[in-house]
């Protein structure tokens, strides 16, 4: 009987995990390098799994393809270590199992920077490999990322006739980490060819059962079910999983009540496993049923936004929309300052004042809590948020706990590596860029956390990026503006210009783009000042002549900070030629001297007014 028939006829029972058995031998690393170093340990897994019952074994493929393996580099070996492990699982099938290809997706819960086609470019380079093999099926599993799989099916469903496997992964109970529900992926999956859709990983049995008794019965494709042992458990950085087999055997029953035709599993579970679904299987005689009770959806119920101030991006014909950027202090003796430099500017017309999340890697008093203590005093906050110093769960923690604090306004940033600031001996996390960072904010705005789950509210955070205007290619710099408006961003704040020119070439490179850019100003205060902005800080170059004119005033603070005014006047004046959005940025907590540019921007704004 083929695999396909016989996915028909009953309840079939697949292996288990493949790393789990090989990671407790203690080997590290490639495992799917084992198919040519040392294919008697992957031929020993398949064996055991067959002993306990498996009737569909899955070849040791699962990260086979070209981008996982450059990891290890083993990325020119894609064909060799595919032939190979196909080779060892059919020669231990050998009529007592089926062989299933397996295909593990790309992307894992932290988002891949790579582009989705050059991910799924790797996929079909793995598929087309196995599909000169004599496998019996496929199987595709572990798809954080939907749209791969989606692709991959697409691809390989008209190039073969023998049956197909396709398993995503949950991001929550029910849903995957964008928030579509379980049900709707596995219809597509099944409109799209697939012969059974299921789910694997992240999850042990409890919770996919609870995804389970969401969803009704498919029309043609059964339904597979490939849950981890347990939630794993991490111990001097080994992870380990509870041993649970008769736990397993316990739940089978009634994970075939709501409509699954094939078990198995996935990280964590073992032959012991396996046996266990085989002997509920056998000692309760269970069949596929047809048809089942689907309990209803919690329904999704989103609280009504509080009144908001306009957005940053709503700016009036004929206004000048400025934020100024007041750095938060390192020291406790400098909030008083910073209060009174908040309240002045404030005073002086901005429309925001943005505080930067420990820039160039310095620790200052925490932005979350100036920003809502300036917002208890009239000033509307607008906060950095970088995603250096925060993982997953501190970034979206941080990001609702902002939202219930009434902060609506955020810069969303990658932030400067720990290295150069003031505890070089720190952790740089980096779980997101700042374009993951720019998707979660927008997925929470729809009322959807990163796992997937209903957050019972939408956020309504107006998303900032940042802008490098001094960039060498400033032509890629904005396609990367563009990347940043697909994925979300509603505005963006460039690094500070200091040529009048550089302000006219923005002006024409980024036109076309439908959102405003605030274009950055921070007047200088001294020689010593511009040196070290031009010489160290990443993104920001002076001109030859800028530096010289500071250079002449060198030792003399007072005059050195009017030729700051005067040269940052020159540039707001070319900025309001081209843009109605400008952002000053505020040197060493002097805020009078942003406090004498808005003013200055607001006569300007009534000098073109009264000449109308």
């Amino acid at each position: 009987m083929s695999l396909k028939a016989r996915l028909k006829e009953g309840i079939i029972v697949g292996d288990g995990a493949m790393g789990t058995l090989l990671y407790q031998e203690g080997i590290h690393g490639c495992f799917e390098e084992l198919n040519i170093t040392a294919p008697e340990k992957i031929s020993r897994v398949h064996q055991a799994y067959i002993e306990a019952g498996a009737e569909i074994i899955q070849t040791n493929t699962y990260a086979a393809n070209r981008h996982k393996l450059a990891r290890y580099q083993q990325e020119n070996n894609v064909k060799e270590l595919n032939e190979a492990a196909v080779a060892i699982a059919v020669k231990a099938a050998a009529g007592k199992a089926y062989t299933a290809a397996t295909i593990g997706g790309v992307a894992t819960m932290h988002q891949e920077k790579e582009p989705l086609e050059e991910r799924v470019a790797s996929l079909k380079e793995q598929a087309d490999i196995l599909l000169d093999t004599n496998v019996d099926g496929f199987l595709l599993e572990t798809f954080y990322d939907f749209q791969e799989l989606i692709e991959l099916l697409k691809y390989l469903r008209p190039l073969t006739e023998k049956p197909i496997i396709a398993q995503a992964t949950l991001g929550d109970i029910g849903v995957l980490h964008t928030g579509r529900h379980l049900q709707e992926a596995l219809e597509e999956l099944e409109a799209l060819g697939a012969d059974v859709a299921g789910v694997n990983c992240r999850m042990g049995p409890y919770h996919m059962l609870q995804s389970l008794e969401e969803i009704s019965l498919l029309k043609t494709a059964g339904i597979s079910v490939y849950p981890n042992a347990s939630l794993p458990n991490v111990r001097d950085g080994r992870f380990s999983y509870q041993s649970n087999p008769t736990y397993f055997g316990d739940m089978t029953k009634a994970l075939v009540e709501e409509g699954v035709v094939l078990l198995g599993g996935c990280c964590g579970t073992t032959p012991d496993h396996i046996r266990a679904i085989r002997e509920a299987v056998e000692r309760d005689n269970l069949v596929p049923v047809k048809s089942k009770q689907v309990k209803e959806r919690t329904a999704q119920t989103f609280m009504d936004a509080e009144p908001q101030l306009p957005k940053l991006t709503d700016i009036p014909e004929g206004k000048t929309s400025v934020i100024v950027e007041l750095d938060p202090p390192k020291a406790l003796s400098g909030v008083p300052a910073f209060m009174d430099g908040a309240k002045a500017l404030t005073n002086a017309g901005v429309d925001a004042v943005t505080l930067a999340d420990n820039s160039l890697a310095s620790s200052r008093i925490d932005n979350l809590a100036l920003g809502t203590k300036i917002k208890s005093e009239g000033t509307r906050p607008l906060l950095h948020v970088a995603c250096r110093d925060r993982n997953i769960i501190g970034l979206q923690s941080h990001l609702l706990g902002l939202h219930e604090l009434g902060v609506r306004d955020i810069l969303a940033i990658t932030g400067d590596p720990a290295k150069v600031g003031d505890f070089p001996g720190a952790t740089s996390v980096y779980d997101m860029s700042s374009m993951d960072l720019i998707r979660l904010i927008k997925q929470l705005n729809e009322g959807t956390s990163f796992s997937g789950k209903d957050l019972g509210a939408k956020t309504s955070f107006t998303i900032g990026a940042a802008f490098n205007a001094n960039a060498r290619r400033l032509d890629r710099e904005v396609q990367r503006l563009e990347k940043k408006i697909e994925v979300g961003a509603d505005y963006f704040m460039s690094q500070p210009v200091y040529s009048t020119e550089r302000i006219k070439e923005i002006a024409e490179a980024v036109a076309h783009l439908p959102v405003p850019v605030y274009i950055g100003i921070m007047p200088l205060v001294s020689s010593r000042n511009a040196e070290f902005l031009h010489h160290e800080v990443p993104g920001i170059k002076l001109t030859d002549e800028v530096r010289e004119q500071m250079k002449a005033l060198s030792g003399d603070r007072e005059a050195s900070e009017k030729e700051g005014i005067r040269l940052a006047k020159e540039l707001v004046d070319e900025a309001m030629k081209h843009f109605s959005t400008l952002y000053l940025i505020t040197p060493f907590l002097r805020y009078n001297i942003t406090e004498t540019l808005t003013q200055h921007i607001r006569e300007q704004e009534r000098l073109t007014a009264g000449s109308r």
